[in-house]
């Protein structure tokens, strides 16, 4: 397993649509990935877990990748994140 802290920095945080886009572009891999926040854990492939996660701007969590692919999986998902997710 695998792991990163970061701070969303997307002025809306984790609503519909960079939820749809993160959930999207996990989806392909192989590996589980969580997002840890607030002491819970989240499937980051599902849209609805992640808006229910209520994450917002400033926020920190933590991106857990456990699998085969689980190295390019953190790396595509910290990218993501850095990038606004979408928005």
């Amino acid at each position: 397993m695998v792991s990163q802290k970061i701070t969303i920095t997307n002025e809306q945080g984790m609503h519909m649509r960079p939820a749809s886009v993160f959930s999207q572009a996990m989806t392909p891999f192989a590996a589980d990935v969580k997002i840890v926040f607030n002491g819970n854990t989240y499937d980051a492939k599902s849209v609805m877990m992640l808006m229910s996660a209520c994450i917002k701007c400033g926020a920190e969590i933590e991106i857990q990748c456990d699998g085969a692919d689980e190295a390019d999986a953190l790396k595509k998902a910290i990218e993501l994140v850095e990038s606004g997710l979408g928005d």
